[in-house]
């Protein structure tokens, strides 16, 4: 099935062509983007600061780049420092009445999306789901009491202001044709990472002033039983591989490093509402994102893998290096208020 990012990341010269019919609509998105960026800095939009350190989470172009293991180590991290974050997301394929939603245990995947549902299992700290981001920061400082909000994706969700920007970026696709959307995968021109305060690629080498993350697999877990796992090198079986995240390919490149037999890949879009049908006899594996969705019909054979992400000791460094910087003067001048008052 062809897809535009065939054209965004293809070599061929007649895809250009295809490009090219497409570059009139990417000459308006970029018209309406710099537009609103200019009604947020020239305060004719208000942007709302909370009582926290905002971290954004974000990327300059479509698709899956690995924000989500980046979030849950930022989470982890933070709380390890002693800070009392939360997370913030709109809760992408999910639907509620009512927001801001925390996420819970028992909270259902429909309501608040697969991202959310995978990061609660493996932070502590409140996580909310509210496409307002505004509204859903002011609810994590207000009745979570968090002094540091991390915002998954957001980049250019200007009605926040923030403190920290990170740029997570695929190493081995980069920018791709560095054109805006639709003709090209991006969501801001390439000059954004210029302004940003860190770029970190996922996967493959980075280049200057980036830093480089990697996602390290642990064991097949049973998606029936968490009690049953396997570790990689005993997956000794040919296996169907499927995956409904932004870039499936990532997944089953990284099965295949592993040597892992794939008699078939199943690719889906991303945030994709599986069913029963959507998986085939034999064993199956998943990604986690995927397997939140699957546990109602999942049979004995599907197995999910979760990942985590490691990051260099000098990102980890600089980065609480800055936090600290921006909570220190935050507190200087909510001293001087009070002395003031």
């Amino acid at each position: 099935m062809f897809s535009l990012s065939q054209l965004w990341y293809a070599t061929r010269w007649y895809h250009w062509v295809l490009i090219i019919v497409l570059l009139p609509l990417s000459f308006l998105f970029a018209l309406i983007s710099a537009t609103r960026r200019q009604v947020f800095k020239l305060g004719i939009k208000l942007s709302s600061k909370v009582n926290a350190a905002v971290i954004i989470v974000g990327n300059i172009s479509v698709g899956g780049n690995g924000k989500t293991p980046l979030v849950v180590y930022l989470a982890q991290l933070l709380t390890e420092q002693g800070y009392r974050p939360g997370i913030l997301t709109r809760g992408y394929g999910g639907k509620s009445e009512l927001y801001p939603l925390q996420v819970k245990v028992d909270s259902l995947v429909a309501e608040v999306g697969d991202e959310p549902m995978l990061m609660s299992q493996h932070v502590t700290c409140p996580l909310v789901v509210d496409p307002v981001r505004a509204r859903g920061a002011k609810y994590l400082v207000e009745q979570c009491q968090c002094d540091v909000i991390i915002c998954d994706d957001g980049l250019q969700h200007y009605a926040l202001q923030r403190d920290v920007e990170i740029v997570v970026m695929d190493g081995h696709r980069r920018l791709g044709n560095q054109l805006l959307l639709p003709a090209g995968p991006l969501r801001e021109g390439k000059w954004r990472l210029k302004s940003c305060d860190f770029i970190v690629t996922n996967g493959d080498l980075a280049q200057e002033g980036e830093y480089a993350m990697s996602l390290q697999p642990g064991d097949f877990i049973n998606i029936n039983d968490p009690q049953r796992r396997c570790k990689l090198s005993d997956m000794e079986l040919a296996v169907t591989a499927l995956a409904g995240i932004g870039n499936p390919q990532r997944f089953f490149s990284l099965l295949a490093k592993y040597n892992i037999q794939m008699k078939q890949q199943l690719s889906f879009v991303d945030h994709h509402d599986f069913k029963a049908s959507d998986l085939p006899a034999g064993t199956v594996l998943m990604t986690e994102k995927d397997a939140v969705k699957c546990r109602d019909f999942a049979h004995e054979d599907c197995w999910y893998l979760p990942v985590q992400a490691n990051l260099s000791e000098a990102f980890t460094e600089n980065l609480l290096t800055k936090l600290r910087c921006i909570t220190n003067s935050s507190n200087s001048t909510n001293n001087n208020i009070n002395n003031t008052n």
